[in-house]
């Protein structure tokens, strides 16, 4: 990672953002808090919405569609980040990169890199990866995949550039990435769902609905944060919390039943999995 108050273009060269919404705009501030010079970045924000960056550094040059890119500006990465909906039209519009060297760095959903391929021909180099929505606060984490096209420094540099929105884990197979979002994509919408549920339930049993949602919120952000500083397992920190014949235990004794939380969530996941599956095509 750069080094905080460097300005460089990057330890491999410029960078090429395509798609400017929630997480494109994570990456980039990501990307200049760490250190990247604006001046060497480009975005083309192909939707007609303004982009989602907040930043109070100066930004880089936003353009409407490829073909406004300065002349000359040859990015040794190109992010996808576009919804994908729309990735079959704008992937072949930067086939001529693929020709000059880039590495195309995809966080697309449902876009496998067989599908980047045939947009930008066999020879490209293609990451293709699955953020987290936390990468918006610098905690998410992203699960990579490299086709054999990709060099080591390439790989490093895409490396890097996930790392400033938070950990990066990378794959060989590239099937894995079907279980991928089920379990980190779409499980922030499953911590959110427990403190919904946990302040229902602490209405329910007679708390207001305030003070409920208060210790919903304040037990699932500061239970989440101790399990991030803690070396223990998540296994050990519940036990830590429950004494036998206790409150806690008794909570547990339903949430850990035949039918609880344990085969609740495997077939969630399941779910999700399969629905991955199907997306990819």
């Amino acid at each position: 990672m750069v080094a905080a108050g460097s300005k460089t273009e990057g330890p491999g060269g410029r960078l090429l953002l395509v798609g400017c919404g929630k997480m494109g705009a994570a990456l980039l501030n990501g990307w200049i808090d760490g250190g990247y010079d604006p001046a060497e970045i480009r975005v083309v924000e192909p939707q007609e919405s303004a982009p989602q960056l907040v930043h109070s550094q100066p930004v880089p040059l936003f353009v409407a569609d490829a073909g406004a890119l300065d002349e000359g500006f040859d990015p040794a990465v190109v992010v996808f980040a576009v919804k994908p909906q729309i990735m079959d039209e704008a992937a072949p519009l930067y086939r001529a990169y693929a020709k000059l060297g880039a590495v195309f760095l995809s966080i697309a959903a449902g876009k496998t890199i067989g599908f980047f391929e045939g947009a930008l021909g066999k020879g490209a180099a293609i990451v293709r990866s699955m953020p987290n929505t936390p990468a918006a606060i610098g905690r998410g984490i992203t699960v990579a995949c490299a086709n054999k096209n990709v060099r080591p420094g390439q790989r490093v540099l895409c490396d890097q550039l996930l790392q400033t929105v938070g950990e990066v884990a990378w794959v060989k197979d590239e099937g894995m990435l079907d279980a991928v979002p089920a379990v980190s994509g779409s499980g922030p919408a499953y911590v959110f769902l427990l403190a919904e549920a946990l302040a229902e339930a602490g209405l329910e049993a007679g708390l207001p609905e305030e003070l409920a949602a208060q210790l919903a919120r304040a037990t699932v952000t500061g239970a989440g944060e101790l399990l991030n500083r803690s070396s223990e397992t998540p296994a050990v920190l519940r036990q830590n919390v429950t004494s036998p014949g206790g409150t806690t235990q008794a909570a547990l004794d339903v949430l850990m039943a035949g039918d609880g939380l344990g085969p609740l969530m495997a077939r969630a996941v399941a779910a999700a999995t399969e629905r991955s599956r199907q997306l990819a095509g």
